[in-house]
């Protein structure tokens, strides 16, 4: 089809850069050796487009949702296949106190190894809130974006690491040899915190093998809708429980829910709740009053240059519309409000549940009320310590009948901008005429304080080009074909995660 055939050009073209650009760097007997290797392999993507796109429609249709214990076990041998059709040599499933994990090795003999973090587990969805079906992962036309792939999972993460394994699978179809060592670690319980990541790292062959690695990379889709990418140096911590008051825990209130008339002279464990999440927060709900929390460390200057690098240009008004939002905290300028995002700790209310919620009334006095809370942490934080001092403060503010219940969570974790894996990141990018803006920390959370605190420290980040929108809510979508031309579709993006392993080798 048209389209197809032009994408193809447009990504040749952008290929073509990326290969002339190896011979400002490297001695010309390897700048021809990699020239070639990289552009055989382009020739085997496109080959196998179909099938590598196939191959993520499958994945999509068998979601493993740890929060609905729905495919746990089935995502963790599915994940194996992958890696073993992928070529990983020895591929291993480990149970954990919950949900298994994959352990994986492809031993190319190569000087360098690198390490992977995939997570296969998605977030719940409801298909009525789709324009289509979440598990059958149509390429649909996206107006303004092109063709894409639309399920659960599309961008977060299956599509990028579909493509990473599509990039593997061309490598070896080109009959080209693997530039790197690879070591993966693969989870499905990330959406609900990484609880059990420690016993899947911190085995003692796990750990042997990702000794050996320069830094562990989880593939990603980080091209904005107009091209601009974004290499980040962290993540914040997160920790994920429920508050819940409830009559037989407090010894007030009903045991069992009851006729709302009775309120007059029965407690409620529902205002309970309401009254101790107060206690939180500051009364605009921004700022936390935990007696005892953890400080989070002022943000630094080069932090905050950063940030003003990469927002410069961007439309404030543009940034607000997609989030339906019309101010910032406090009315914040732009930068500070960015600012904020990177640095500070929260105490997010995710969802309130208490008694009916259905249509209409019901009159009931509920006799529990549940609060679903996220906590994000920053560096200088642990979860121990903010989970620690959240107790103390509802014991010492006269709540301690309200159950604090840990679901998962983790540290933020960091990485140097000049560790070799991001430094890669940026001679791939500028390499393929992009312009990286770095960026302190990703507001949201991955488990990557497992690779980069003690005893590992080892760096850890995100790559892949491409573009994806719509992690956790309905339409999810991950592009195949863009109609940007500085947007990477599905070949570019497998293509990406050669050159990136291309430059990991040297």
């Amino acid at each position: 089809m048209k389209s197809s055939r032009l994408c193809m050009r447009q990504r040749g073209g952008r290929l073509a850069v990326a290969i002339a650009a190896l011979g400002l760097l490297a001695t010309p007997g390897v700048v021809l050796a990699v020239k070639s290797d990289l552009a055989v392999i382009h020739r085997e993507v496109l080959k196998q487009h179909d099938a590598s796109v196939k191959r993520l429609q499958d994945w999509i249709a068998l979601p493993s949702i740890a929060a609905e214990n729905l495919n746990s076990r089935e995502g963790a041998d599915y994940m194996a296949k992958l890696a073993r059709e992928a070529g990983f040599q020895e591929v291993r499933i480990l149970d954990t106190d919950g949900k298994p994990g994959v352990f994986a090795t492809l031993d190319a003999g190569a000087a360098k190894t690198v390490g992977l973090y995939f997570m296969y587990d998605v977030k719940q969805f409801d298909p009525a809130e789709w324009s289509s079906p979440p598990l059958e992962a149509r390429i649909v036309e996206k107006h303004g974006v092109g063709k894409v792939i639309m399920g659960r999972g599309a961008v977060n993460q299956k599509g990028p690491e579909s493509a990473f394994l599509a990039a593997l699978h061309a490598i070896r179809g080109a009959g080209r040899k693997m530039p790197v060592n690879l070591v993966l670690v693969a989870e499905g319980e990330e959406e609900i915190g990484s609880p059990h990541i420690g016993q899947l790292v911190n085995r003692p062959e796990v750990q042997a093998a990702l000794a050996k690695a320069i830094g562990v990379f989880m593939p990603s889709a980080s091209q904005g809708l107009d091209g601009s990418v974004t290499v980040s140096l962290g993540a914040k911590g997160v920790v994920e429980l429920e508050l819940i008051a409830s009559g037989e825990k407090w010894g007030r209130g009903p045991a069992k829910d009851i006729h709302s008339s009775l309120k007059a002279m029965v407690d409620s464990p529902a205002w309970r709740l309401v009254k101790a999440l107060d206690t939180l927060v500051s009364e605009d709900g921004n700022t936390i009053t935990v007696d005892g929390y953890p400080v989070a460390a002022p943000i630094s200057a080069e932090e905050k240059a950063m940030i003003s690098a990469a927002i410069a240009g961007r439309d404030e008004a543009v940034i607000k519309q997609q989030y339906g939002v019309a101010h910032w905290i406090d009315d914040l300028p732009m930068q500070e409000a960015y600012e904020r995002l990177v640095s500070q700790p929260t105490i997010n209310i995710e969802g309130l549940v208490a008694g009916y919620t259905g249509p209409g009334g019901k009159t009931v006095l509920p006799h529990q009320a549940v609060a679903k809370i996220d906590m994000r942490l920053v560096p200088g934080m642990s979860m121990d310590a903010a989970v620690a001092a959240l107790k103390s403060h509802l014991a010492k503010r006269g709540y301690a009948d309200v159950e604090v219940k840990v679901s998962g969570g983790y540290d933020s974790t960091s990485t140097r901008a000049d560790a070799r894996l991001i430094q890669a990141q940026i001679e791939v990018l500028k390499r393929d005429r992009l312009k990286p803006t770095l960026w302190p920390r990703n507001a949201g959370s991955y488990p990557g304080f497992i690779f980069t605190n003690p005893p590992l420290s080892l760096a850890s980040g995100h790559f892949g080009l491409g573009h994806g929108s719509g992690a956790h809510a309905p339409d999810e979508y991950y592009v195949i074909e863009s109609a940007n031309p500085a947007v990477r579709g599905y070949d570019g993006a497998v293509m990406s995660f050669v050159e990136y392993l291309h430059e990991l080798a040297k």
